[in-house]
């Protein structure tokens, strides 16, 4: 279904949508300005953290982080979807294909395989790919790439210095670099993550 806009221009939220929320929102602008700020307090935690970087490589600590990001918008933060969406894994291949993305990277970082950026990209990259969350996939894989850069001692990324989940040309670039790491390469990524 099209989305529609009000009289004064801000787009409203679904029932769907409306549905998995925890704080009474409207708009779409609203739900946006909720979750930075819910985001904002779960970098802060991430930053605090004293897990490693081979104990942040566990599944509770990828759904721990999202329950952070997402604690106090959606009902469901922390928890894997449990429905389809038109990108990412099925359903029942979502804890298969976190553990096959957990042991790789840790084989990754036992055998210095890439670099630490590119390790920290990968991940990002895959785990955009399983989708395990109903939302903030994009947001949350972003925020444990910069949480590996950090524990390894580099800087977090810039992600093109831009907000992502606004449609714009950054969120554009950035769309076209995932679907080039997509079809096995990478070095886009890479790049716009550092731009």
């Amino acid at each position: 279904m099209p989305e529609t806009t009000n009289h004064d221009g801000k787009t409203p939220l679904t029932a769907d949508v409306l549905r998995d929320l925890i704080p009474s929102l409207s708009t779409k602008e609203e739900l946006n300005e909720w979750e930075r700020e819910n985001i904002i307090e779960g970098r802060e935690w991430a930053e605090r953290d004293r897990t490693s970087v081979t104990e942040m490589l566990s599944e509770g600590y990828i759904r721990r982080l999202h329950l952070k990001m997402f604690d106090q918008t959606w009902k469901r933060a922390g928890q894997y979807r449990k429905t389809e969406k038109n990108i990412g894994v099925a359903v029942h291949r979502i804890r298969e294909e976190v553990a096959v993305l957990l042991g790789d990277a840790k084989y990754w970082i036992e055998h210095d395989t890439y670099s630490a950026d590119e390790i920290a990209v990968r991940f990002h990259h895959r785990l955009v790919q399983v989708h395990p969350f109903a939302n903030g996939n994009g947001r949350h894989a972003r925020l444990m790439a910069d949480v590996f850069a950090m524990k390894r001692g580099r800087p977090v990324f810039s992600w093109g210095a831009a907000d992502l989940v606004k449609t714009g040309e950054a969120r554009s670039h950035y769309l076209r670099a995932i679907r080039a790491a997509d079809a096995d390469d990478i070095q886009p990524l890479l790049i716009f993550a550092r731009s």
